[in-house]
């Protein structure tokens, strides 16, 4: 008993098997693939718009590069249009802000602080709260802004 060859005829040709094995396939699933990433693509897009700070303002443009990633959740302050104040997401009144920063920097080990203004306020409303933040106890102080702004001829490529 030899082992027996079966033909079969197909469109391109004869191709030849061994009883019970199959004939190996040359080409590639991508379905399996393609399933993942769009699971994937689903998940950030749900995801995404959660990491962003919930209080609205229009940022002002820079040629600054972005800052390094930290693993213990940034302190953002926000300034809004109208001048009021936010701690996070949470809006404060000023007087309220030294105490509260006080606090938090006791329970912190990072004196990092990033603050959000918007770009149509006064510069002096700016420096009136990068005063509260040092006196609150963060002096490590970093400016959000949107990139694209003006590079007044620095070369921005790194």
């Amino acid at each position: 008993m030899g082992a027996q060859l079966i033909r079969r005829q197909s469109g391109s040709g004869t191709r030849r098997r061994r009883r019970g094995h199959a004939a190996k396939m040359a080409e590639i699933n991508v379905t399996p693939m393609v399933d993942v990433m769009l699971v994937l693509l689903v998940i950030f897009m749900v995801a995404a718009p959660m990491l962003v700070v919930g209080v609205p303002v229009e940022l002002p443009r820079s040629a600054a590069g972005a800052l390094p990633a930290q693993q213990e959740e940034p302190l953002s302050v926000t300034i809004g249009a109208d001048g009021s104040i936010a701690l996070m997401t949470t809006p404060i009144a000023a007087e309220d802000l030294i105490p509260r920063l006080q606090a938090i920097a006791a329970e912190r080990e990072n004196d990092r602080v990033f603050l959000r203004a918007d770009g149509s306020i006064p510069y002096e409303r700016v420096v009136q709260v990068m005063g509260a933040l040092n006196a609150g106890g963060f002096h490590n102080i970093g400016l959000v802004t949107e990139t694209g702004g003006p590079s007044f001829g620095a070369d921005t490529g790194r």
